[in-house]
């Protein structure tokens, strides 16, 4: 079973029993984000015992292989020896070092291949949980531009504003009142100290213009008694 099957079979399961239990979108994206690095690290994981079992694997049949070397040279020693009963014996055991070499490299192969299964399938899987977590990041900041709107209209729309602003109406109105109350003991008790100083600039401007009558009147009753002296 590949990896992705695998992987599909457990969201598949997840996403039917949460979807039967109504939850929401974004504890769904979540599972399948968990899932996916969850798998990556399992896939991980197990390739790496593959190339560890790979490269003890290739000692073994290096070991085959100098093994059957040795049993050749064991075969033509017993040969220059005049025993062929030892040669062959020893030709046996040169073909089963042989053969077992080959059982462990068709193994290698086999790492191999599932190695490099696991390296194609780590890049798709890869590009599929950045993918995921990209949906996933919008999927959060629309959500929340979403909540935020959610929660502007309902201030909007609610009365508790209205009701706000006029209790606030209603306390300007009993601040001009007690205003009203200020300026109505100020009339009651005589001028205010601003129209006082307005009085006094008031008579300084009367007593000026007065002056200035005066001055005038006087200039001319002189003028009049020296054109009497002059006429006599």
């Amino acid at each position: 079973m590949g990896i992705f099957s695998r992987m599909g079979d457990i969201i598949n399961s997840n996403l039917n029993a949460m979807i039967e239990k109504a939850e929401n979108p974004e504890k769904i994206t979540r599972l399948i984000i968990q899932e996916m690095e969850d798998t990556l690290v399992e896939v991980r994981t197990s390739a790496a015992r593959n190339i560890a079992e790979t490269k003890e694997l290739s000692r073994k049949a290096d070991q085959y292989d100098a093994r059957a070397k040795e049993w050749a040279a064991k075969a033509e020693l017993a040969l220059t020896k005049g025993r062929e009963d030892l040669a062959r014996g020893a030709v046996q055991a040169k073909q089963q070092s042989e053969q077992l070499a080959e059982v462990v490299r068709k193994e290698i192969e086999i790492l191999n291949e599932s190695v490099a299964k696991a390296d194609s399938d780590l890049e798709k899987l890869q590009a599929k949980l950045n993918e995921a977590k990209a949906k996933h990041k919008a999927l959060m900041m629309r959500g929340t531009t979403a909540t935020n709107q959610i929660k502007m209209r309902k201030v909007m729309t609610s009365s508790k504003v209205d009701d706000a602003l006029q209790r606030y109406e209603r306390m300007e109105r009993k601040v001009d009142e007690l205003e009203a109350h200020v300026e109505a003991f100020d009339l009651g008790n005589g001028q205010s100290l601003e129209s006082q100083f307005a009085a006094l600039e008031a008579d300084d401007a009367v007593e000026a213009e007065l002056a200035a009558l005066k001055k005038n009147l006087g200039a001319s009753k002189v003028k009049s008694v020296k054109k009497v002296a002059a006429n006599k």
